[in-house]
């Protein structure tokens, strides 16, 4: 881990704190199964251990991280079982968001969405990945927004919590985040025309492209690098 300072406003800081450890986790600078160091962390985050601690607490509540007696707390590690549960029920909350969005969101909300598209795709043309997924991210959470369920928003925020990192890496294969970006494209053309079967299709089946990815990713990543090849 780089000990680059990152400086913290005051305000709210445990907050601030959270959101720097969640984007962290979520780009892979702390990654799945690690210690979360807080000698360390509060150096490179330029706080105290009183408001790092209660940031670890708030993502242990998201399920982003786990606190072990005696031993502190470390990034959580999703089995490939708790993926598939996961995504399952993900691409409902996903479905149910568009389809509530297509009837209820706003020309204004619908112009805003349409603004992120536009600077998703400028960062995927830059080949920018965290710019790219903190608009892909920002987009699902307003088309959630957008469907004006503060029910369905708190289980979406609750469920997608442990979904981002997983989501984040999906798109580290160059094949595999061109048809994420062409999926984009489909819901935004479906949100336009007030679509809500075309919207609850093409989020079911980017949700049911991210979990393929995603565990295909965990499969390989079990496999040890010098383990015989099959014929």
């Amino acid at each position: 881990m780089a000990a680059e300072i990152i400086p913290i406003p005051r305000a709210a800081l445990h907050e601030q704190v959270a959101h720097r450890l969640r984007q962290m986790l979520v780009e892979n600078r702390i990654q799945p199964g690690a210690k979360l160091n807080e000698r360390e962390l509060s150096e490179v985050l330029n706080v105290s251990r009183t408001p790092l601690r209660e940031a670890i607490k708030m993502l242990a509540a998201e399920g982003l991280v786990e606190l072990l007696p005696n031993r502190g707390a470390i990034a959580v590690e999703l089995t490939e079982a708790d993926v598939l549960n996961t995504f399952e029920v993900m691409a409902g909350l996903e479905a149910q968001s568009g389809e509530l969005a297509a009837q209820r969101i706003t020309d204004a909300e619908l112009a805003e969405i349409k603004a992120m598209h536009f600077e998703m795709l400028a960062a995927y043309t830059r080949r920018d990945l965290p710019n790219y997924y903190r608009l892909n991210s920002a987009i699902h959470s307003a088309i959630n927004a957008a469907a004006k369920n503060p029910v369905l928003t708190t289980t979406y925020r609750q469920v997608n919590a442990r979904l981002q990192a997983l989501r984040f890496r999906s798109n580290q294969d160059e094949e595999k985040w061109k048809s994420a970006v062409k999926e984009h494209e489909l819901m935004i053309e479906a949100l336009s025309a007030r679509d809500t079967a075309a919207i609850r299709k093409v989020l079911l089946a980017h949700l049911a492209s991210k979990r393929d990815v995603v565990v295909e990713q965990l499969r390989a990543s079990a496999v040890p690098a010098n383990a015989p090849s099959r014929a």
